[in-house]
């Protein structure tokens, strides 16, 4: 049970909620890089010339980059502290952000140089989840990690929101250039705060009192302070790491479908103007805000009462099924407005079950938290690239209902891996073995 280190004033501070309030700031700034091409795709697809199939070639090179880097990143983070990478990271993907307006159209290599630029942007973005986590590890006691998770994840929904308007708002006023130029220069301004409120370790942040220090000290796993780093092999091969992984597969392939075709859908398929389309395309990002923030919530009030098998892994296989409903359901809606809402309620649902994914890897991780995440996170990627490439295939073939039905499919088989989730699994350095019965 974690121990209350309380100061006279029988508060502990709030450092750690401010790092991960920027935290939340810099996941938001990215998902708004990521999502921008989304919401600009009808433009960059008239002015290139591109296909569906090539447009899903375009978002998978984004993921293709983004997913086979999650690992390395997470070691790097592990291994050089996340607050310097991060800081790279958002140079690096704010600079990508303004090559990808850079690529000239009509030439033969452009549709290969948006490729490449996709790519190199996922490679940047790729640093910013697995080092969080490796944050969360060192600043957040384990009870708390659920809220945490879920407050940096709601920056997905915030930064998915964000975009729609943001993004339209400079297409129609300006250019869809331009929406890019804003969107770096936004990444900057929030690298330069990182570099002051941010560090690696309560230790070495001189706002934080020794009251909060010894408060999130109390609260950490026992394993956290390991010096040793987990072998490749320890995290890679290991069943609980293998499960998340397969779980956080099926997550990702249904929450590319908002980040990729959403948006092209309520245009497209369904009929909405630009306009009506960009105000709801950004339903499912606030579902996922409120969601992801609330989901955390939830589960951590649930861990004093009925333990971490139910506050985690229940929470979040529930959650996944409940969203397969909503995105089956969505689909089978005839009005074009009311199921942008049913959808945004299976985003919702989906983002319910978050937070439990990185705070079970922030736990079970230690010191390597940001390694096993990384590999946790790839797969949930390779969700993402399956789905950009094979959505459109899908659609092609038997039409944009069937792709959905798939969708909620995947949502619901990766709300029944949960059951194979032990919240109590320790990765030890010493062994590949689980620990049984250790606090977390």
């Amino acid at each position: 049970m974690e121990q209350n280190a309380t100061g006279a004033d029988g508060r502990v501070g709030v450092i750690r909620w401010a790092v991960i309030f920027w935290v939340f700031i810099v996941a938001a700034v990215s998902y708004l890089d990521r999502n921008n091409l989304s919401i600009a795709i009808s433009a960059i697809q008239r002015e290139f010339g591109l296909s569906d199939v090539e447009l899903g070639a375009v978002f998978s090179a984004f993921v293709f980059g983004y997913a086979f880097t999650q690992p390395v990143a997470g070691r790097l983070a592990d291994r050089f502290g996340p607050y310097r990478l991060t800081f790279f990271a958002i140079l690096w993907w704010s600079a990508l952000t303004v090559a990808v307006t850079l690529v000239p159209p009509g030439l033969a290599v452009s549709f290969a140089l948006l490729l490449a630029t996709r790519f190199l942007l996922g490679i940047g973005e790729a640093v910013i989840f697995p080092a969080s986590n490796r944050l969360v590890a060192s600043w957040i006691p384990s009870r708390e990690r659920g809220l945490a998770n879920g407050l940096i994840f709601a920056g997905v929904g915030a930064g998915g929101a964000l975009a729609p308007p943001l993004i339209t708002y400079y297409m129609l006023t300006h250019s869809w250039r331009a929406s890019f130029y804003a969107c770096a220069m936004l990444g900057i301004v929030v690298g330069l705060v990182w570099l002051v409120l941010v560090r690696d370790t309560p230790r070495e942040h001189k706002w934080v009192s020794k009251s909060e220090a010894d408060y999130i000290a109390a609260g950490l796993p026992p394993h956290t302070d390991a010096s040793a780093l987990l072998k490749w092999r320890e995290i890679v091969f290991d069943r609980q790491v293998i499960v998340l992984t397969l779980s956080y597969f099926c997550y990702g392939y249904v929450a590319y479908i908002f980040f990729t075709w959403f948006f092209k859908y309520l245009s497209d398929v369904r009929g909405l103007d630009l306009k009506a389309s960009a105000l709801y395309a950004t339903l499912p990002f606030i579902a996922m805000a409120a969601a992801s923030s609330m989901g955390g919530f939830i589960s951590d009030r649930l861990i004093g009462r009925y333990g971490h098998r139910v506050a985690r892994c229940g929470l979040a296989g529930l959650s996944m099924v409940l969203a397969s409903g909503f995105v089956w359901w969505g689909t089978h809606v005839a009005d074009a407005r009311l199921a942008a809402v049913v959808l945004a309620g299976g985003a919702g649902a989906l983002y319910l079950a978050q937070s439990a994914f990185w705070a079970i890897s922030a736990d079970i991780g230690g010191k390597s938290a940001g390694t096993v995440s990384g590999v946790m996170n790839m797969g949930s990627q390779i969700g993402g690239i399956v789905t950009a490439s094979l959505t459109p295939f899908v659609a092609a073939g038997l039409g944009w209902t069937a792709s959905f039905v798939v969708a909620a499919v995947v949502s619901a088989i990766g709300g029944l891996l949960w059951v194979l989730v032990d919240p109590r699994h320790v990765l030890s350095v010493r062994s590949s073995q689980s620990v049984r019965g250790a606090t977390v």
